[in-house]
């Protein structure tokens, strides 16, 4: 496929910036811990989704400003003695090939070429992703470059390109299709892995360890989101992380994880039996959830809203529960149900969602996740699948990840140690 689709992404922006502007996307440094420790470095996600690059301390520019729309790639200067200690640098060749953007520059022509854009090219606005999730959030490194470059250009205009951003994120393309599906399988063996050494007597991060093993064994960049491995009562917990007690007897272990292949990621949540064996009470809860699960699938096409899944959702749980004599009116669903069924999936796990309510669409991928946790009976349950939109219902990109209580007894069954 080489780099077309980037090149479409990238013309797709230009496409809905103003003339005489331009956009301005770093990629990020990696946040000082403490001492002369840093966090592991993650790449700003609209970087990699317009450069399929994952390196810190770059800057790509789409120039609107001329005749003709261009691309910019800005990138450091190798030092022999820094790479000794550091690793290698990605030359101009390699970041072309990977990005195949029609220029790439060392960042020290950068604050030259700005003014160039600025004063000869008589720049009317700049775009910057400004994205911030909470007003209490600390400013983002794109953010604090924007404000920057607003007290140097103070009356060149200033604008978000999140917004067009995170519109085009909702709908996949192909490349982006191929590589959630193989984040998913590659979820799938880490699970199997999982089911075969699970155990009573088994520590909750010791099966988040074999889970983890396996999905980097297999070449993922790692987990896409910290693992949740909750046994017992921690299973009612929704994003339990701290995974350090013992796996019961008799007990379930809820694990919502997934794994991130080439930054696009999975989302996979399954429901075991430590022992191997459902009780018929965790039976019963469990065909309940995945009835809702199953329903939840059936009702994804197009045109349908997330509002409207819930609802559906929300609907199979309580005629489940209300006919095991667990909750006599829908209104009581909500001290056993307390969170959404879906969520947009790609370079991020909680991936853009532009418009509150709005349709789904071919090419979006979301989650379908009910649960229903009883802290009283310490079951928690809860059945995620990643889901394709199509044109007319949806795929299970998770189907082959097995689900049913037959199913997963069968499995374990067959591969006890």
């Amino acid at each position: 496929m080489g780099t077309e689709y980037l090149k479409a992404r990238r013309d797709a922006v230009l496409d809905k910036m103003e003339k005489r502007s331009i956009a301005i996307l770093f990629s990020g440094v990696a946040v000082h811990m403490s001492e002369d420790a840093y966090l592991p470095f993650e790449v700003n996600k609209n970087f990699r989704y317009l450069t399929d690059i994952a390196r810190d301390n770059m800057i790509l520019v789409l120039d609107k400003t001329g005749e003709k729309p261009e691309s910019f790639l800005f990138i450091e200067e190798a030092d022999p003695k820094m790479e000794k200690w550091f690793g290698k640098k990605l030359t101009k060749e390699e970041a072309k090939e990977i990005s195949g953007v029609d220029h790439v520059m060392y960042l020290d022509a950068f604050e030259a070429r700005l003014g160039f854009w600025a004063t000869r090219r008589m720049m009317e606005c700049a775009y910057f992703d400004l994205y911030r999730a909470d007003i209490n959030d600390m400013p983002g490194y794109n953010e604090q470059k924007a404000k920057a470059f607003k007290e140097s250009f103070q009356g060149i205009q200033v604008k978000d390109m999140y917004p067009i951003l995170s519109l085009m994120r909702m709908t996949k393309d192909e490349e982006e299709i191929k590589r959630i599906r193989h984040a998913v399988d590659v979820t799938r063996q880490g699970l199997e892995h999982v089911m075969k050494h699970l155990k009573p007597g088994m520590m909750e991060y010791q099966a988040q360890a074999h889970y983890e093993f396996m999905i980097q064994y297999l070449g993922a960049e790692g987990p896409s989101f910290p693992t949740i491995a909750g046994s017992g009562f921690n299973g009612t917990m929704l994003h339990y992380e701290t995974n350090h007690c013992k796996c019961e007897d008799g007990t379930l272990l809820l694990l919502d994880l997934g794994s991130k292949t080439d930054g696009l990621c999975s989302d996979i949540t399954r429901t075991y039996p430590v022992n191997g064996k459902y009780t018929a009470r965790q039976k019963e809860i469990y065909d309940i959830v995945l009835d809702a699960n199953q329903k939840v699938t059936a009702a994804a096409k197009p045109g349908v809203t997330t509002r409207e899944l819930n609802d559906i959702c929300k609907e199979a749980l309580a005629a489940g529960l209300k006919r095991i004599g667990l909750i006599k009116e829908d209104s009581e669903l909500d001290k056993y149900y307390m969170h959404g069924v879906s969520h947009m999936l790609g370079y991020d796990v909680h991936d853009c969602t532009h418009v509150d309510g709005l349709k789904l669409q071919p090419g979006y991928v979301l989650t379908n996740e009910p649960g229903i946790y009883i802290e009283e009976e310490s079951i928690g349950i809860r059945i995620e699948d990643d889901l394709l939109i199509t044109n007319d219902g949806c795929e299970v990109l998770s189907k082959d990840i097995i689900r049913t209580t037959e199913e997963i007894e069968a499995f374990m069954a067959a591969h006890k140690e």
